[in-house]
């Protein structure tokens, strides 16, 4: 036979190998197979592929400046959706990044999967120098929720399913899934694949509360004079949004909503008490936490601002048994998932219940009424350059003429103020710092809030807060998302007019570049870049920019003297009660 004939018969030669597939496609089949198809994060090796063939595959792979703030995206984008948010980095360093956002997602109970390649095991193991070498695995256990490691191919499926059960079963949080190079590029049959794929059935079941459980609580309810309901961003994530609603409106019982729990029900419902914080804090006898945890932010529970110890009785919901009693004695523990918890207790009184005493709603309508009418008069305020109040003011009407709007907030100021004066009318619209008030959140979140949601998106930083993430506005710019960031410069940490105390030329410590231009770093990268003075000029440019859709940045000009020192917190901040000690001489 002929070489010519040879080809020939090998050509028409019918092709009897078996089809393969690959760790990189099973492990984008696996996220596809379960409905997970965004993912967030920074290129490079080993995963530089992997992102490849997922945008190629139809998964959304929204590339990032830096890590930390990929994972920030993917972590509320797990809070908004209520499925875990992919996150995908490269080894040891990047790793390093994305770790930060994993673990506060673990500590805000966000759902969130963080994807990170990895050196080779027999390498890193004898720690013979591999590139990036590092244990990731053992240096994530203690930060989230579970960490699981893939070594073979056939073995992805089931991984990224354990991956999605943990992160959204009992109290949600963070999830690591280490991937070794070698394991994306391992060669499988691809029937073997396919087979080898889970699909996540209920991986957030209900979680009914003891009946005995909900009749105690009812029992402590009827015994208040002075009740009090305060929810927490755990009741926004629960989207147990009607039922909520029904439980307050059918008691009576007037509310507080912690910061991304506003606009459950909107801030100007009758029954809200944000207006009326203190008071109801100090003088409620009776108080039900709806997806609230008694940490910090509500001051452990007990102290000045919770009156005199024994006061009160607590009634909580929470899905984790462990949260109970962490601060003070819960009187009545309501251990299940926020939606069955409350459609217990509205069942028991959704008929011939007895509103809470006038005396009470009175007091607190009075004080209400009383700090509003205080407050307006600051938010008037009309000055250039502006102050918190003035420029806050502005931004309030913006939010008010576009509830479905989404806010982003962080900061020091910037942030305090902006929970007290900004009202929100909708759900899962008021995004910020969480429970451990870290800063460099914003980018993030502002990015995510548009790819998850498609609406216009008012991120409010503070320009300390902004300095984390501010280079993210590239890729505002590069996905043209409808975000507006509006920066409150006033040339520093906390305020611009700190001094170096040595006498020295160097800037003091929190302050900033004077009359920095951030809205040219917005123009830089083809976006819309506007320098605001006034109120007036601030409303009109971020209204524009939410009516358009253009990715927007404002540099507000704040009163560099504006501002105090950590906000709200300055309590936590010590400071040296201690003179310099003099020199020794000789």
């Amino acid at each position: 036979m002929s070489a010519l004939a040879e080809v020939i018969e090998t050509e028409d030669a019918p092709d009897t190998a078996p089809a393969q597939t690959d760790g990189f496609h099973l492990i984008i089949d696996a996220l596809k197979l379960n409905g997970l198809t965004t993912i967030y994060g920074v290129p490079g090796i080993p995963i530089t592929d992997l992102g490849r063939l997922a945008q190629a595959e139809g998964l959304r792979v929204i590339s990032f400046r830096h890590e930390q703030h990929a994972g920030n995206a993917a972590a509320i984008a797990g809070f908004l959706t209520k499925k875990p948010g992919i996150c995908l980095t490269v080894s040891a360093p990047g790793f390093l990044n994305g770790l930060t956002a994993l673990a506060n997602a673990t500590t805000n109970c966000f759902p969130m999967i963080l994807i990170s390649g990895s050196s080779e095991r027999e390498i890193v193991d004898l720690q013979q120098g591999d590139y990036e070498e590092m244990d990731q695995l053992a240096i994530a256990r203690p930060l989230c929720k579970a960490a699981f490691r893939v070594l073979h191919a056939e073995d992805i499926g089931i991984a990224v399913a354990r991956a999605i059960r943990a992160a959204l079963s009992g109290r949600p949080g963070g999830v690591y899934l280490d991937v070794p190079a070698k394991l994306l590029s391992q060669v499988v049959d691809a029937e073997l694949g396919a087979r080898s794929l889970v699909k996540v059935i209920d991986p957030a079941p209900a979680q009914i509360p003891g009946p005995d459980a909900v009749k105690r609580a009812i029992d402590v309810l009827k015994g208040a004079e002075r009740p009090l309901i305060i929810l927490g961003k755990g009741a926004a994530y629960a989207q147990a949004d009607d039922d909520i609603r029904a439980l307050i409106e059918a008691s009576g019982i007037p509310y507080l909503p912690m910061s991304m729990a506003k606009g459950l029900l909107p801030d100007t419902h009758p029954q809200c008490a944000s207006a009326a914080r203190s008071l109801v804090l100090k003088d409620a006898d009776v108080v039900v936490l709806v997806g609230a945890r008694l940490n910090w932010l509500l001051s452990h529970g007990k102290g000045k601002s919770w009156g005199p110890p024994g006061s009160k009785r607590f009634i909580q919901i929470d899905i984790e048994p462990k949260e109970m009693d962490s601060n003070v004695e819960i009187a009545a523990p309501l251990v299940g998932d926020i939606g069955s918890c409350v459609a217990a207790l509205l069942d028991r009184i959704s008929s011939g219940w007895q509103a809470p005493p006038v005396a009470w709603i009175e007091t607190i309508e009075a004080k209400k009424q009383d700090n509003l009418s205080k407050m307006a008069g600051r938010l008037g305020r009309n000055s250039s350059p502006m102050d918190f109040h003035g420029a806050l003011s502005a931004l309030r009407q913006i939010v008010k003429d576009r509830p479905d709007a989404i806010l982003v907030n962080e900061g020091a100021n910037t942030l305090d103020l902006a929970r007290g004066i900004i009202d929100m009318y909708q759900p899962r619209k008021r995004l910020d710092v969480g429970t451990w008030g870290i800063m460099g959140i914003g980018m993030g979140f502002a990015i995510a809030a548009a790819i998850e949601t498609g609406k216009p998106v008012l991120a409010v930083e503070g320009d300390s807060a902004f300095g984390f993430s501010g280079m993210e506005i590239e890729t505002i710019c590069r996905y043209r998302l409808p975000v507006c960031v509006v920066v409150f410069n006033n040339n520093g940490i906390y305020r611009g007019t700190d001094v170096n105390p040595s006498g020295g030329d160097d800037a003091a410590t929190t302050v900033f570049v004077e009359n920095a231009r951030y809205d040219r770093m917005m123009e830089a990268f083809g976006g819309v870049g506007v320098n605001a003075t006034t109120p007036d000029e601030l409303a009109r440019a971020v209204a524009e920019a939410m009516d358009s859709g253009r990715p927007t940045l404002v540099n507000a000009v704040i009163d560099p003297a504006a501002g105090t020192e950590s906000g709200n917190i300055g309590k936590l901040n010590p400071q040296s009660a201690v003179g310099r000690k003099p020199k020794a001489v000789g």
